[in-house]
């Protein structure tokens, strides 16, 4: 079905089309919902398509992107930096063209809002101009970069006004001084009320599939690319893009109060989000924010504060990202990634939790620990711990995030297979420790607390265990801080969730509950003549690493569970019973004079 439309302006509701044409010198003006195209858009000459109050454009069909025309989609956004600030963008429109397929982006392409539907493109300022205003709207496209499968500061590629930005391809922007209170479309905030610039994105609309290439180990800058919202979790786990990007993304923060355009003086960095599964709200860890020299390496000395934390589930409109390549490929971007969501504000500003969820989602609780770690006095690492069932011990794309700036001198990390993460799931065992990194280029104390616990009992206590003399601190309920010579330690400290050894625990009522190993069948039973109903059943090597972990038994008579592959040993085997309550025996282990 293929729709025509004149010279007079349209709201909309909601609408579906399988099709969408304009004619020339027409024009759609879709406020506050959902525009859904099945296929593709054509926008003749001087036709325009106006997203207003939070409205967007969602499409399906093919992977190719059918879209033509020179017309023009137009849409807002809101940037929240001043003219010494970057934000991070992805644009997405690209040049008019009678071409199907996506185009380039360029700043041309920017507008002030004037009215509903008028807007004045934007003053592009020349390079060597370094402060944008907000009215009349000039940009400083000396602040244009964009980064490509980079590996150091200096690979960053000046865009200036160029128009070559490819569909998916992020850029740097720093934002605007002064003021502008013009509230063209009657949504209830001015074009810049102080400090948050809004833009006004015209060209042709991208969609369908939206490449970009990663390199092992380096950087890209990518961002939504849609006229919609972006499923960041769905992008991050898709199988074409997991193996691709570890499944992370990692989204610049700027300290707000440094005004200076001279790299020495910026404090910021990078927060890492992890998506977990396609219906959690994933967990984002704020970055530490660094101080840096004129050649954009990490300066030693003081940084600045901890960031905030963000909601990062759902990508807005324009809303650029680091991807840290974990494997040489071509990441895609599809049209089943785009969803339609609202912000409560109704205003999609970037840098800001205030988004709904989508109401025929629902959201799978996490829990987490937030440990934060105070370095020298000076600024924070903060780390996340999550507890998952499908979490294995080592690196899980789409839970661990990988630490991308390891520059710091003095730093703490998880550490998994040899490497520093900021976020890593695991599967709760009482017995397991958590080895952490501690990186001290000088003799420095390290302050540790849990600032934050979600869905954990409340009785659950947190601690930092030192292997160096056996000790272990609460951590959940107070701070500890140790002074730490220099050098780096990857096997000192450790989160734990007990501060006992591994050990037997007695009931009388238990007596009659035999556990032993059949070495002849290389197996362990257990029985059970009191019909205890069991949970779970774990078997432990010595270290406190579950070896066997088996759940949801009921009440059998009797259990068995091959061990077979296991090395010769002492174990602890342990039934957890719907009372939450132990029953823990010692077993040995002997399976390699029976082969």
């Amino acid at each position: 079905m293929k729709k025509l439309f004149t010279l007079f302006i349209l709201t909309l509701s909601f609408k579906s089309f399988s099709q969408l044409h304009l004619s020339t010198n027409s024009s759609i003006y879709a406020k506050n919902q959902v525009l859904y195209v099945g296929q593709n858009l054509n926008l003749n000459p001087n036709s325009n398509l106006y997203l207003r109050n939070d409205a967007q454009l969602v499409q399906g069909g093919n992977s190719a992107s059918g879209n033509t025309g020179l017309g023009s989609l137009s849409v807002y956004q809101e940037g929240t930096s001043d003219n010494f600030d970057y934000n991070y963008w992805c644009s997405p429109v690209g040049t008019p063209s009678s071409a199907s397929g996506n185009t380039n982006f360029g700043i041309s392409l920017l507008s002030r809002p004037d009215g509903p539907i008028a807007s004045s493109p934007a003053t592009l300022l020349p390079t060597g101009s370094y402060d944008g205003t907000a009215s009349p709207l000039a940009i400083a496209s000396h602040w244009i970069y964009k980064l490509i499968n980079a590996n150091n500061y200096s690979q960053w590629i000046s865009v200036g006004t160029a128009s070559t930005i490819a569909p998916g391809e992020g850029f740097t922007m720093k934002g605007t001084s002064g003021t502008d209170m013009l509230d063209p479309a009657g949504l209830g905030v001015a074009n810049n009320p102080g400090g948050a610039q809004r833009y006004d994105f015209r060209g042709k609309p991208n969609n369908g599939n939206i490449t970009v290439s990663l390199g092992t180990g380096s950087a890209t800058l990518t961002g939504n690319p849609y006229p919609s919202v972006l499923h960041l979790n769905a992008f991050l786990l898709d199988p074409d893009n997991r193996t691709l990007t570890g499944g992370t993304a990692y989204f610049w923060q700027q300290d707000r109060n440094v005004n200076s355009h001279y790299l020495s003086a910026y404090r910021g960095g990078y927060g890492s989000y992890s998506p977990i599964n396609t219906t959690s709200e994933g967990l984002y860890v704020p970055p530490t924010f660094n101080a840096y020299n004129q050649d954009g390496t990490v300066n030693p000395g003081p940084g600045g504060v901890l960031g905030t934390v963000q909601l990062r589930r759902y990508a807005p409109i324009g809303q650029g990202f680091l991807l840290n390549g974990t494997a040489n490929g071509n990441v895609i971007f599809k049209n089943a990634h785009r969803v339609f969501l609202r912000e409560t504000s109704g205003l999609s500003q970037f840098e800001k939790k205030a988004q709904k969820q989508l109401e025929t989602e629902e959201v799978e609780p996490l829990s987490y620990f937030r440990l934060n770690t105070i370095i020298n006095n000076q600024f924070t690492r903060q780390l996340a711990l999550a507890f998952l069932d499908e979490a294995t011990d080592g690196a899980d794309s789409g839970i661990d995030a990988l630490n991308m700036t390891l520059d710091l001198p003095e730093d703490v990390n998880f550490w998994i297979e040899d490497k520093a993460y900021l976020i890593q799931g695991v599967n709760f065992d009482p017995y397991k420790k958590i080895p952490l990194s501690v990186k001290a280029s000088k003799a420095s104390t390290l302050k540790f607390h849990v600032s934050e616990a979600v869905n954990i009992d409340t009785s659950q206590a947190l601690y930092l265990y030192d292997k160096s003399d056996d000790s272990y601190h609460e951590i959940r309920n107070a701070s500890y801080e140790l002074l730490v010579a220099t050098g780096t330690y990857t096997d000192r400290f450790f989160i734990a969730f007990t501060d006992q050894t591994l050990g037997i625990e007695e009931n009388p009522d238990w007596q009659s509950f035999v556990i032993y190993q059949d070495s002849r069948r290389k197996n362990i039973k257990a029985a059970n003549p009191q019909a205890f109903t069991i949970k779970s059943f774990t078997l432990f090597d010595m270290t406190g690493r579950a070896v066997i972990l088996k759940k949801d038994l009921n009440a059998e008579p009797a259990y068995i569970f091959p061990t077979d592959g296991l090395s010769d040993g002492v174990y602890i085997a342990e039934f957890l019973t719907d009372e939450n309550q132990r029953i823990s025996k010692k077993v040995i282990i002997s399976n390699s004079g029976n082969k």
